[in-house]
Formats: C-alpha cells, sequence, structure tokens
C-alpha cells in the first residue's frame, strides 16, 4: 500500500474550495498559543528573577484567554468570524506590546498583571473557529478526519513554537520571543478573517437566555471541559518545570526542544489515530485514551536528566493527541445547532484555565522543591484527568430522545444576521 493511500483521507479534507487556506491561516494564527505563555515566562524570569512571579503572570494571560475565549465564540456564531477577529487582532496587538514594555521597563508589578489579562483576553480561540469551518464542510467521517488533523496541527504549533519563542528570547532579547508570537498571530488573524467564503453560517440569538445556555453546558460538555482542565493542568506544569529543569541541568536553551518533544509524539499518534476507525463508541473512546494519557505521565516521576527527559516526552506525549481528538469529536458529536463555535469554545477553556493552575502550581514547585521534584505536579495532574473522566463516564451515554443537529441543520440554519 502506497503512501498516497494511506494518507488518503487527509488528502481529501483539501479538496474542500478554500480549506488549504483557511488552514494555513489558521496554523500561523496559532502559534501565539504556546509562545505568548512561555515567552512571558522567560520574559517575566528574566526580569524578577522569579519562576513563581513568572507562572503566576504567564497563568494570568492563560486564564484571561480561558474566560475570553467562548466569548468570542458566541460573538462570531453570531456575526461572523471575520468581522470579530479583525477586532480582535487589533487588541492583540496594542495589548500585547504594551505588556512586554511594561515588564522591559520595570513598570509595578501589578501593571504586569493587568497587561497580561488584557493580552489573553484579546486572542480568540482560533483552533475553534477552524474546526468550525471543517464541521461546515464535512460529514461525521470527514470530520473526525478533520479534527484529527486539526490536533496535529496543534501539535507541529508546540513543536515549533517552544524552540523558536526559547532561542529568540535567550540568543537575542527575552521581550523579542514573545513579541514574535503577538506578529505571527495577529498576521495569521486577518488572513483567516479575509476569507469569508468558507466562514461557517450564522445564527440568530436565542429567544431565551436560559435556553442557550442549556444547548451549551450539557453534560458531555462539562465532563470533557473538565478532563481538559486536569489535562491542561499538565500542559501549564511542563512549560514551566521543563524549563527550570533545562536551567538546573546548565542548558536553558534546550528547554524548548524539550517541551517540543512532548508535541512531537502527540503529532505522531495524531495522523495515526486520524487514520484509525475503532468500533468503540466516541464516549468509551475518550474515557480510554483519557485513561491512557494518565498513565503514559507517570513516566515523569522516572525523569533525571535530559535525556531521561526526552525520552519520557516523547512516550507521553504519543497519549496526548488521542484523548484531544477523541474530547473535540465527542463535544461537535452532541453539540445543539447554532452553538458549534462556542460549544468548541468551552473545551479550550477548560484546557487553558488548567493552564493556568499549572503555571502557578508549577511556579512554585519549582521555587520550593526544586525542578526535578517538581515534575510531580504534571504527573499528579494526569492521573486526576483519567480518574475524572472514568467516574464521570456515566455521564457520557446518550440520553433517548436526544438528537444533536444534523451537518445539513448546521449548513442550512437560519440566514445571516
Amino acid at each position: 500500500m502506497s503512501p498516497r493511500t494511506v494518507f488518503d483521507p487527509y488528502l481529501r479534507l483539501f479538496a474542500v474550495p478554500g480549506s488549504r487556506a483557511f488552514a494555513f491561516a489558521g496554523w500561523v494564527a496559532r502559534l501565539p498559543a504556546p509562545m505568548l505563555g512561555l515567552g512571558a515566562v522567560l520574559l517575566v524570569e528574566e526580569a524578577s528573577g522569579s519562576y513563581g512571579l513568572a507562572g503566576a503572570v504567564s497563568g494570568t494571560l492563560a486564564l484571561s484567554f480561558a474566560v475570553a475565549g467562548p466569548q468570542w465564540a458566541r460573538a462570531m456564531d453570531r456575526r461572523g468570524q471575520g468581522a470579530v477577529l479583525r477586532l480582535a487582532m487589533v487588541s492583540l496587538a496594542v495589548t500585547g506590546v504594551a505588556f512586554a514594555l511594561a515588564v522591559q521597563l520595570d513598570a509595578p508589578r501589578w501593571s504586569w498583571f493587568l497587561l497580561a489579562a488584557l493580552t489573553g483576553g484579546s486572542a480568540p480561540n482560533v483552533g475553534s473557529m477552524v474546526r468550525a469551518r471543517w464541521s461546515a464542510a464535512l460529514d461525521s467521517s470527514g470530520r473526525q478526519t478533520a479534527f484529527a488533523f486539526e490536533a496535529v496541527v496543534d501539535e507541529v504549533v508546540f513543536v515549533l513554537g517552544p524552540p523558536l519563542v526559547t532561542l529568540l528570547a535567550t540568543l537575542v532579547a527575552p521581550p523579542v520571543g514573545f513579541l514574535t508570537g503577538i506578529l505571527l498571530g495577529v498576521v495569521g488573524g486577518f488572513s483567516l478573517a479575509a476569507q469569508r467564503d468558507t466562514e461557517p453560517p450564522l445564527h440568530p440569538q436565542e429567544r431565551s437566555a436560559t435556553g442557550r445556555r442549556r444547548s451549551v453546558v450539557t453534560p458531555t460538555l462539562l465532563v470533557v471541559a473538565l478532563t481538559y482542565l486536569a489535562v491542561g493542568t499538565v500542559f501549564g506544569a511542563i512549560d514551566v518545570v521543563v524549563i527550570g529543569f533545562a536551567e538546573a541541568e546548565g542548558a536553558k536553551a534546550l528547554s524548548g526542544l524539550a517541551l517540543a518533544v512532548f508535541a512531537g509524539g502527540s503529532l505522531v499518534a495524531g495522523l495515526v489515530y486520524g487514520l484509525a476507525r475503532p468500533a468503540r463508541s466516541l464516549a468509551a473512546r475518550f474515557v480510554g485514551t483519557a485513561l491512557a494519557f494518565a498513565l503514559a505521565a507517570q513516566l515523569l516521576w522516572a525523569v533525571g536528566s535530559l535525556p531521561m527527559l526526552v525520552l519520557c516526552g516523547f512516550l507521553a506525549g504519543l497519549t496526548i493527541a488521542p484523548v484531544l481528538v477523541s474530547g473535540t469529536s465527542l463535544v461537535e458529536s452532541r453539540v445543539g445547532r447554532g452553538v458549534l463555535t462556542e460549544s468548541l469554545a468551552w473545551t479550550i477553556t477548560g484546557l487553558t484555565l488548567g493552564v493556568t493552575v499549572g503555571s502557578a502550581l508549577a511556579g512554585a514547585a519549582v521555587d520550593s522543591w526544586g525542578a526535578q521534584q517538581a515534575f510531580a505536579v504534571p504527573a499528579l495532574a494526569a492521573g486526576a484527568a483519567g480518574v475524572l473522566a472514568l467516574v464521570s463516564a456515566p455521564l457520557l451515554r446518550e440520553r433517548a430522545g436526544v438528537a444533536p443537529a444534523t451537518p445539513e441543520e448546521r449548513v442550512n440554519s437560519p440566514a445571516r444576521g
């Protein structure tokens, strides 16, 4: 069997008109995801000498992103991605530059937190926007492949972003890494905003706010978002702990490469998972992949050197994409009409809230215990993700008589307005 035949499901994705353009723009616009959080850690730690403060500021940025993301998504469901995204990109450029200047000029510490919050709040969740475009254009089998592809895109971002921001911050100047992330995000965001033909259809505002909340906040979404909270805690903690560990080993510039190894393992797993057609239900796949993620992350207890970190990171990374793809697919399969982008954004909110918690906990752990002992934070958080998915499995059973909106309903929903 030729490689072309094996990857034919991915090649068919790009037969969709405009898909190459929006997929590439979405990839560039997502580069700030790893670069801003990690860039803030490097920028603040260099200016203050405290990993605790750096983790807290970075966590504030992530927390603001988590809170604002679904609000941007709700506006896009109603008003269209293009108009809302252009407004967000202007705000991101202004607040991101102001944050970097405040840290460099040693402005009052409260201003660092304020501007970090404003920067995070200016960044809509691009991944949910691109997934909404795929969902409007594909049937159910195509959407699983598309979501797996998007998970791979996420991992490519996290393979390239950490080494890039680390090298720029350590070898050029601390603000350069952070500001490069801002620049790439703004360029990608404006490019995606210009592609109106592939935007998902708009939906009118629900008459009842309570009815809208019920269509968004389902048991499935709550379980996935809560599990993703623990998964995100792993991600946030790993960023801080790996930087601290690499510095303790005398190779701080290699911390980005070490972080990229985690994403590299996930990239490989995502490509394979997107081609698989397992017989189990989406709910069973989600629980199973969450348990695999929890078990694999326990390898972090064995890290005692950079080579061991690379090995354990790659093996643990193999479980990342499957749990993210299965959770996103599960939510998308049960989402109500008119709330697709917002629902997908809430799953990412769970992740980014976890990043906030993980950054703060790991920063304090590195300062108090040392970097090697601080690997306990991501290992325990991963274990919590597995437990949460397992004990919540009964809530993932579909209720009889409740059917999610069909792809045709999403595409042919009431007119733009």
